[in-house]
């Protein structure tokens, strides 16, 4: 939908996308729910609009003239069978409101869960670019607010709109038939006024509303980057800096609540003047009868109590319409990213991955984020079955990018990427990554149990193959050494662990996945010396019999790899092994030698004093000043 359209356009375009979610196709018993939902809904407003009726006759046969003026069965029912009546009618109306109801409460949600499922799936179909664009917590509050407000849409305006303009069409016919044209008059035109003016301050306030939304979700941003980066607030003691910027998000959220308030009191004002005005003209008009003989007190009753019906839900009416008219707008963002096209998709016709030897080629490969900045340029590489090939060089060589690439989070702008003869673009995605297992540099695991994160590699795993996995990663002593063993919960992004423990989490969950295709993205780059080689260690276990891609941070790292190739401007500029590279004396070379000489440097450094027993100094920093800054070896 082109967001210049009209506000209505948009608005009847996302009533027409949830309307499909309530008439579901091949499922009879939903639709039946619906129909008997709809003949409730019309029992109940005809038993409410026929209710006045009993109240007026028993009225007047309370008169002295009544035996006279009515009817045979209402003198034979008398008053007494009347009041019975009417509460009959009364309860009528309210049971088969509630019916109705009970009845579409389970179409309701379910559709309300398949609406949420799309979404929540659709944004898992996006792709990678998509992802670093967005905030996570903005995108939370886009989707919780879009499903609620689907939630709301199925409830008022189904069960208070459509019966509302039900009954205000029955009671319109019966002040026609029963009374004077001009009853009908007074009435339309105090509809008309009264929806009038309610959707004009209504639209003035969505836009009051939609500022509020902004800011909200602005300060909701603010707060979860924050507690997501503790430890970094911690480190450079921002508490007081992270709670001013949050203040003054959240100074603007209250700005825009106040007008949100203050302009909802102006129109219940409104309101309240339009529908007392009606209400007074058409019962002065019915008193005016009564005076002149042509109408009962029943009668004055009767129109007295069709005012006070069709008015109460008209005050609701206001408060219903603000908040459908604000559902519409958070469903239109939730629609919009349902509308957001996937970048990376299966082809039609797309068939399984299926890898014989694991034969990875990258074929002249080209690829750039964005136009005016490339990334790969006529890239080259072939992984043999089982080789282990490590891929090092400068910051933005290229080296993340190649693995980016190979679990297709972004197609090649040129060129192709095979496996065993297969472009990946021909295969499905699903097939593709599961073949490849990755270790990243920071393994992120889930808030929940350990079991439960290194069962993830593999949905059927028993508890033995995840136990296996774990002693394979050298964890598992580890893991009983807890007090709640494999049932330890692991915090938020597994920050209860430690760097190493992470990892070796990752390591199990990736040896229990089993593929045959291995892809190590910096995996002990971000560790200390002891723990970095225990790593290296079940890094080399788990590589043997696979195809391995390596991107390398620490060229120690790579020693043992079968072949390096050296990476520069999306190019490779060197390949060999580790003792080959080094005998060309070219740039791995000078790579290798500048690395050495910072580690040797720095171990013959003394240590230098750290305040209040702070972090130990590891000399990272003088390495990265050793070198040029074209060849920090860097991602």
């Amino acid at each position: 939908m082109n967001d210049h359209a009209p506000e209505e356009a948009r608005g009847w375009h996302t009533i027409r996308r949830v309307a499909p979610y309530l008439w579901p196709e091949g499922d009879p018993s939903a639709r039946l729910r619906v129909v008997i939902a709809l003949v409730a809904l019309v029992l109940s407003k005809v038993a409410t609009v026929t209710t006045p009726f009993f109240f007026r006759e028993a009225v007047d046969l309370l008169a002295p003239e009544a035996e006279a003026a009515r009817e045979t069965w209402l003198l034979l029912a008398g008053p007494v069978g009347l009041v019975v009546a009417y509460g009959v009618m009364r309860l009528a109306g309210v049971g088969f409101a509630q019916l109705r109801d009970g009845v579409f409460a389970s179409v309701g949600q379910r559709a309300l869960r398949a609406i949420a499922r799309e979404t929540f799936v659709h944004i898992h179909d996006l792709s990678l670019r998509f992802h670093i664009t967005r905030r996570t917590g903005g995108l939370s509050r886009i989707i919780e607010r879009g499903v609620k407000g689907v939630d709301f849409l199925l409830r008022f305006l189904l069960f208070s709109i459509v019966p509302l303009i039900l009954e205000l069409a029955l009671v319109a016919a019966i002040l026609f038939a029963v009374f004077d044209v001009w009853y009908l008059v007074v009435v339309v035109v105090t509809v008309v006024l009264y929806v009038v003016f309610t959707f004009r301050v209504t639209e003035w306030r969505v836009a009051i509303r939609r500022r509020m939304n902004e800011r909200d979700t602005d300060a909701n941003q603010k707060a979860i980057d924050s507690l997501l980066n503790f430890e970094t607030v911690k480190y450079f003691g921002a508490e007081g800096r992270e709670a001013r910027r949050y203040d003054r998000a959240m100074a603007g959220y209250e700005r825009a609540a106040v007008q949100t308030q203050t302009s909802l009191a102006w129109l219940n004002v409104g309101q309240t003047f339009i529908i007392t005005a009606g209400l007074v003209a058409v019962m002065a008009m019915a008193a005016k009868g009564v005076q002149a003989g042509s109408l009962t007190v029943g009668d004055f009753v009767m129109v007295n109590a069709y005012m006070i019906q069709i008015t109460m839900p008209l005050g609701f009416l206001g408060t219903v319409y603000r908040e459908i008219r604000q559902s519409l707008v958070d469903m239109g963002a939730m629609f919009g990213l349902l509308d957001q096209p996937a970048e990376v998709v299966d082809r039609p016709g797309a068939r399984p991955l299926r890898v014989t030897d694991g034969r990875i080629v990258f074929r002249d490969v080209a690829f750039a984020y964005e136009a005016e900045r490339g990334i790969l340029d006529g890239f080259d590489l072939v992984v043999e079955p089982g080789e282990t090939v490590a891929v090092v060089g400068p910051s933005g060589s290229g080296k993340s990018t190649i693995g980016r690439l190979l679990f297709r989070f972004y197609d090649v702008q040129r060129g192709a990427i095979t496996i065993d003869g297969q472009d990946i673009r021909d295969v499905t995605q699903e097939s593709l990554r599961a073949a490849i297992g990755v270790v990243p540099q920071d393994t992120v695991l889930f808030n929940d149990t350990i079991y439960y994160n290194i069962a993830y590699g593999r949905d059927d795993a028993t508890p033995e193959e995840v136990e296996a996995a774990a002693r394979a990663a050298s964890i598992h002593d580890f893991i009983t050494s807890l007090p709640a063993g494999y049932d330890t919960v692991v915090g938020e992004r597994g920050l209860k662990l430690s760097g190493g423990e992470k990892q070796r989490v990752g390591i199990a969950r990736t040896i229990l996945k089993n593929p045959p295709i291995l892809l190590l993205d910096e995996a002990t780059s971000a560790l200390d010396t002891g723990t970095e080689g225990e790593i290296q260690d079940a890094l080399r276990a788990m590589g043997r019999g696979r195809s391995v891609i390596t991107i390398a941070h620490r060229l120690s790292t790579v020693v043992d790899a079968d072949r390096i190739v050296v990476l520069e401007q999306g190019r490779i500029v060197e390949s060999g092994s580790h003792t080959e590279l080094l005998a060309l004396g070219g740039r791995y070379a000078r790579l290798w030698d500048r690395q050495r000489a910072g580690e040797d440097d720095t171990a013959a450094r003394p240590p230098r004093p750290s305040p209040a027993d702070g972090f130990a100094a590891t000399g990272r920093d003088k390495d990265a000043e050793a070198l040029e800054p074209e060849e920090i070896p860097r991602s």
